[in-house]
């Protein structure tokens, strides 16, 4: 007896969705079509790592001063080879590199789009077995088609966007991403070598009982979150509280669980950090495009960050990201008692 599968893969689907951006004429769903390739030559490294020589430090620093682990540097180049060769993508930016990226061969020049990327967050995770992930970032180019892209091509808010995503590689690896018109997750079935569409228009809940943070550095956070995170801690039954602490670590696995199950992430401002860590070009926008297509919010604490106009490519910020009720009552904590 025949079995049959209604399945819908990343490549069909984004086709499908092509209505959603008509004059695009497939160059979006080209360039996704890539992105997914590019994240499923970086998980067969990664369900690899223990057993290749991936692992461990390259031995070389990134633009930030952080060191950088070997699997930063693959991602990096797969990425980065994917969208040069898709045709579509004029240049991109990652966290890897101090300058943007050009693509200057003659397909490339005539690209309508630019690309921001963290090839591998939380890389430094692999060598523990924990969960790591990718975020991208897709908008239009502001230069002439034809000519070399420059810095305030990539240096765009947040609202301009095309479209975002992540791609976590965990007990399963998904690719979460929106073109402004719902979000969208699919899991990489590793037998037929093609992400699947496994969760269709997701929402985030208003209200979480999940707060993400890394409460070792809470003597230096601002006196606002302290005390929101005291106000996690209590016991009052109308609210659900107390809440769970939930931290990972990495930014896309911490985002994704709260994504689906309702929580917030923070990552303030703090005495070692005065700008905050997070970069806002290709790690604050994309997951906040994600979140409020979801339904919930993301914010500097101040204001939302995708209203934000950035001043430089690794442009840091205070970050938090989730259900939007509980970023409305942060933002009340801090503007109460101060950053």
């Amino acid at each position: 007896m025949a079995i049959y599968y209604n399945i819908t893969t990343l490549n069909d689907f984004v086709i499908l969705k092509q209505k959603d951006y008509p004059n695009a004429k497939g160059e979006l769903s080209n360039l996704l079509s890539h992105i997914g390739t590019a994240a499923k030559i970086v998980n067969k490294k990664i369900t690899k790592a223990g057993l290749v020589d991936i692992l461990g430090r390259a031995g070389t620093v990134n633009v930030q001063g952080e060191d950088q682990q070997k699997l930063d540097i693959y991602a990096d180049k797969v990425f980065t080879d994917a969208l040069r060769t898709s045709g579509d993508c004029c240049g991109l930016a990652t966290e890897e590199n101090q300058n943007i990226i050009v693509f200057t061969d003659k397909f490339a020049r005539k690209g309508k789009y630019v690309v921001c990327m963290d090839p591998l967050d939380g890389s430094s995770n692999l060598d523990y077995n924990v969960s790591v992930g990718s975020i991208f970032s897709i908008y239009r180019r502001i230069t002439p088609r034809g000519e070399n892209v420059g810095n305030e091509d990539f240096i765009q808010k947040g609202d301009m966007q095309v479209a975002a995503g992540y791609i976590v590689y965990g007990s399963s690896t998904m690719l979460v991403y929106s073109t402004g018109n719902g979000v969208y997750g699919f899991t990489l079935d590793p037998s037929i070598g093609e992400f699947c569409l496994s969760h269709s228009c997701i929402k985030t809940p208003e209200a979480g009982r999940i707060y993400s943070i890394n409460e070792g550095n809470y003597v230096n956070f601002p006196m606002g979150i302290k005390k929101y995170i005291k106000y996690c801690q209590e016991k009052d039954e109308s609210t659900g509280r107390p809440y769970t602490s939930r931290y990972v670590g990495s930014l896309v696995s911490d985002f994704h669980r709260n994504l689906l199950m309702g929580g917030v992430f923070m990552y303030p401002s703090n005495a070692n950090a005065p700008k905050g860590k997070l970069r806002i070009v290709y790690e604050c926008n994309p997951i906040a495009f994600i979140a409020e297509h979801a339904g919930g919010a993301a914010s500097d604490g101040h204001e939302r960050i995708m209203g934000l106009t950035p001043e430089s490519l690794h442009q840091r910020s205070p970050f938090y990201t989730g259900s939007k009720n509980m970023i409305k009552k942060i933002e009340e904590f801090l503007a109460t008692e101060g950053y």
